[in-house]
């Protein structure tokens, strides 16, 4: 039986400005799933019916139908302040607080015309690449409940993919966009550093945490993008997007260009642990690479050369990132989940020298993956290492082993926003599943050339046509 969620977010946006389904409606079908499924899912951590009823008249009577994601319900993530909404930041140290003050990201979301439900679920802080607080029940992925999600963006995955919201916003600083697309059969881009005016990435430490979109498909991340890319002035100067560019769905829509593609399975984490590659990880992307061939693009094999260096100064900025979270005193330090008690201790101990020699160091290791990947067009790689992780699998007490596992899982992540790089992750399939384990969904990852986001959505248009199928979990 058809329902409103089984269209594209850029259907149902059609559909809206077509008057076939006005903004309240379309708020009600998605509500009443919410309702039904997400005590099971664990995406939505805050759940607001009457704001967001309120807030669909609003669109209704006050919004421009111009607005470039009217009517289409969403939410913030629970790392995004929203004034009146309880903000958590995943921690206990937050658990009945309130946000006074708008994020600007919110405040762009809302001039777009999206009407927020409440807020997806993430890790404390966004720490960690799976969605397991002790604040609230873990995001599960939508394929089998009794897997994660993924994060730090969790929440977000686990409500597009269960059909909670059409799309979501999610931010990724380590992977935390892309690693939850990949583990629920999703699209998920983490722009270029400094693409978007409400989170450039500039104003943060080595520039690595970025916004971006979490879809079912590469033009609803177009749609959410262009969104986020034109919502408000852009203030950095020299920054700014050219106005010959056009919108990012034009390029998700038409599917253009041919593009030499290197295929990588190395690392730089390569050299610090010890990184395995599952087989559904290595089929997904032999089957990726095979069907980007056969489209025209030309293929080669592509390595990043040997970075002893980057786990140790890697994980330098990831303690210091965590020495400013604002638990002082012994109390507040105790309600802090131990992977970031751990990383809060790690930072505050860091010297100003160190901290400074790692900064230095990313930057020189961000010239040398520009330049080694300045043959190709796009480089492909898996998206993850592994299947989704079952719930529980990280090791909650030993933070270094926690740390170690996270590597594993995403060897593929993290370094491309040290680069400064755009990437997309896609959905290839879902893994031979039984009556006792479902399918899983299994990726790839395209990472573009500085400012590349238009090509790697012209690709994943085209590969999205040769495929012309998409995954669907059982609550669908």
């Amino acid at each position: 039986m058809f329902e409103l969620h089984h269209l594209t977010a850029l259907e149902q946006w059609e559909w809206l400005h077509a008057g076939r389904v006005s903004p309240s409606e379309l708020l009600e079908h998605y509500l009443a799933r919410v309702e039904r499924l997400n005590p099971a899912v664990g995406a939505l951590t805050v759940v607001e019916p009457e704001r967001a009823r309120a807030r669909a008249r609003e669109v209704e009577s006050s919004v421009p139908p111009t607005a470039p994601l009217w009517g289409l319900p969403i939410a913030d993530k629970e790392l995004v302040p929203r004034a009146g909404q309880r903000t958590s930041y995943g921690s206990r140290l937050h658990a009945d607080a309130i946000a006074t003050d708008s994020h600007e990201l919110v405040e762009q979301l809302d001039a777009a015309g999206a009407v927020s439900v409440g807020a997806s679920a993430a890790p404390e802080y966004g720490l960690a690449s799976y969605t397991e607080s002790l604040i609230a029940p873990p995001a599960r992925n939508p394929y089998d409940l009794a897997r994660g999600a993924g994060g730090s963006s969790g929440g977000a995955a686990a409500a597009v993919a269960a059909g909670l919201l059409p799309v979501a916003p999610g931010s990724d600083g380590g992977g935390s966009i892309r690693i939850p697309a990949a583990a629920c059969g999703l699209v998920g881009l983490k722009p270029s550093r400094g693409r978007l005016p409400g989170g450039s990435g500039l104003d943060r430490l080595a520039g690595l945490v970025v916004p971006g979109p979490i879809a079912r498909t590469v033009a609803d991340a177009a749609l959410l993008l262009d969104a986020l890319a034109t919502a408000t002035p852009w203030e950095f100067a020299t920054r700014a997007p050219s106005p010959h560019d056009g919108p990012f769905l034009g390029a998700a829509v038409r599917g253009e260009g041919r593009f030499q593609l290197g295929v990588m399975t190395s690392s730089p984490w390569d050299a610090w642990t010890d990184i395995g590659i599952a087989p559904e990880a290595r089929a997904a992307l032999e089957e990726a690479v095979t069907e980007l061939a056969a489209l025209g693009h030309g293929v080669e094999e592509i390595s990043l050369d040997a970075e002893p260096d980057y786990g140790p100064h890697f994980r330098t900025v990831w303690m210091a990132g965590a020495a400013g979270i604002p638990a002082r005193t012994d109390a507040e330090l105790a309600l802090l989940e131990p992977l970031t008690a751990w990383l809060v201790e790690r930072g505050r101990a860091l010297p100003v020298d160190r901290l400074l020699e790692s900064l230095a160091w990313l930057t020189g290791f961000e010239r040398r993956v520009i330049r080694r990947f300045s043959s190709v067009d796009v480089v492909v790689t898996p998206a993850v290492a592994m299947t989704p992780r079952p719930l529980g699998w990280y090791d909650a007490g030993d933070a270094e082993r926690n740390f170690e596992q996270q590597v594993q899982y995403t060897p593929w992540t993290s370094f491309v926003n040290v680069s400064g790089l755009p990437a997309l992750t896609l959905p290839v399939g879902l893994t031979s599943g039984d009556s006792a384990e479902p399918g899983l969904p299994m990726g790839i990852q395209l990472i573009g050339r500085p400012g590349g986001e238009a090509d790697l959505l012209a690709l994943g248009a085209q590969w999205e046509r040769r495929r012309r199928v998409r995954l669907h979990p059982p609550q669908w």
